[in-house]
């Protein structure tokens, strides 16, 4: 079996995001980078998989700039056999990453799409469910468990009122939650391997694809900051600040 990740390279998630003084983005210069922690666990899970014995190659990929390679290397040392890298400086839009993805699956015809259920940059939660519409396949989201049986694989899924469990023919989508695994470390060793390991790059443009955006990005705002907590001596003191200053009770 063969199974497709792609990854995305997004700010760490350990570093304080910045607006630019122009409010026209957020400011990257000089700012860690990191794959993308739903894209870690589904890279997991794809090991994990492997590991088992059911699956026989990992490819993972991923679309950007020539510095997505770090993350795509990361992804080899975890563990992955090869990478590809969708060169394009473009900012693109959900929809077009799909369409690039949907590319990428005919090419490589994958029995088991597995990507992160979304991105910590822009929290759209739209690729994966605009892949599964592109290729006809079939999805199972917000995976908490996966495991796979034969020429199907059964999803456990997390929604609000539960677990729900599905069952799907391969070959299929699915996007990791959090709750799927808990990533491992890249060793040393593995680390200087996967300089060896293959890795392909492609340009957007090779594709044909119209990947001009739809929508404009108007201005990025940092949230305001938050005022101090204030202690209150008594019950009635507390229910009047939340009825006359907070305005939450009538």
């Amino acid at each position: 079996m063969k199974i497709l990740v792609p990854i995305k390279r997004v700010i760490d998630y350990n570093v304080k995001v910045r607006v630019k003084t122009d409010n026209s983005n957020v400011d990257l210069v000089n700012v860690k980078m990191a794959m993308n922690p739903f894209c870690e666990i589904a890279v997991e899970e794809a090991i994990r998989l492997k590991e088992t014995g059911i699956v026989t190659e990992i490819i993972v990929v991923s679309i950007g700039v020539k510095a997505c390679q770090e993350q795509l290397r990361t992804a080899l040392a975890l563990g992955a056999d090869r990478a590809i890298q969708i060169d394009t400086d473009q900012q693109l839009e959900s929809l077009n990453i799909a369409k690039l993805l949907q590319m990428v699956v005919e090419e490589e015809q994958p029995q088991l799409i597995i990507l992160g259920k979304q991105a910590i940059d822009n929290d759209n939660n739209q690729t994966g469910q605009m892949l599964a519409a592109l290729t006809g396949l079939a999805q199972g989201t917000f995976a908490s468990k996966v495991e796979v049986n034969g020429d199907k694989v059964k999803v456990t899924r997390e929604v609000d009122g539960g677990l729900q469990t599905l069952s799907l023919n391969l070959p299929a989508i699915v996007t990791s939650d959090l709750r799927l695994n808990e990533p491992r470390y890249a060793s040393l060793p593995n680390i200087m391997k996967a300089k060896r390991k293959p890795l392909e790059v492609k340009s957007a443009a090779d594709y044909g694809l119209n990947l001009s955006a739809r929508t404009n990005l108007l201005s990025v705002m940092p949230p305001a900051d938050r005022q101090a907590g204030i202690i209150v001596e008594t019950i009635d003191a507390l229910v009047d600040k939340l009825k006359n200053e907070a305005k939450v009770i009538s």
